[in-house]
């Protein structure tokens, strides 16, 4: 069953309707961001969050400290890297975490995603390649460019409700990401949440 994560929430309107829609993974943006939330937000957002709702937290070169407390203190139950952490930063967070983690690659060419497969990571996220941007660009890439391997991965780039189908179908994900596709001017849209996790369940169960 593909899983669905949405990301990028920021406040407790956003929570209640995560609540109601119930997708698998929510997220917390650390990096900077327009979506970005503050540690003491974050930790008030997820005490109102569903227990079996995964809280992961986003971070493009945070310090492995940060990440660690915010693990440690259960704000967070997963972690997502959209920087360019490398392997010897993975293996420090591996020594203190034992949550999932989650490495982004920017889908620039078919081999972007063979370079890292190396990493000791849970899952890799595939996003669109924007030059001099760690990801949330809203926009898809060409997902021929996905290698045919056997790691588990998140999907992410530009989805919403008109494409997620073809992307279930298509590329077989382990798990969809969504932001801006259930936004409506810059805002968490309730329907579009409720909408979209929806239609995944109904894809997955028809799959």
């Amino acid at each position: 069953m593909t899983k669905i994560k949405i990301c990028g929430l920021k406040r407790s309107t956003d929570i209640y309707f995560a609540n109601l829609a119930k997708p698998d993974y929510i997220g917390f943006v650390f990096a900077p961001s327009k979506r970005r939330v503050e540690r003491c937000k974050a930790a008030m957002l997820k005490e109102q969050l569903l227990p079996e709702i995964q809280a992961v937290g986003v971070f493009v070169n945070a310090t492995v400290s940060e990440i660690i407390d915010l693990v440690q203190q259960k704000i967070i139950d997963g972690v997502q890297l959209h920087g360019d952490e490398n392997q010897a930063y993975i293996e420090a967070l591996r020594e203190k975490i034992t949550c999932p983690i989650i490495k982004a690659v920017r889908m620039q060419q078919r081999a972007s995603f063979e370079e890292v497969l190396h990493l000791p990571v849970d899952y890799f996220l595939l996003d669109t390649y924007v030059k001099n941007g760690y990801g949330g660009t809203g926009h898809t890439f060409d997902w021929k460019m996905i290698p045919k391997i056997q790691q588990l991965f998140f999907l992410a780039g530009g989805l919403s409700v008109k494409n997620i189908e073809a992307a279930i179908l298509q590329v077989k994900p382990f798990c969809v990401d969504i932001s801006s596709g259930v936004e409506t001017n810059g805002v968490k849209d309730p329907d579009k949440m409720i909408e979209i996790v929806k239609k995944v369940r109904h894809i997955t169960d028809l799959a």
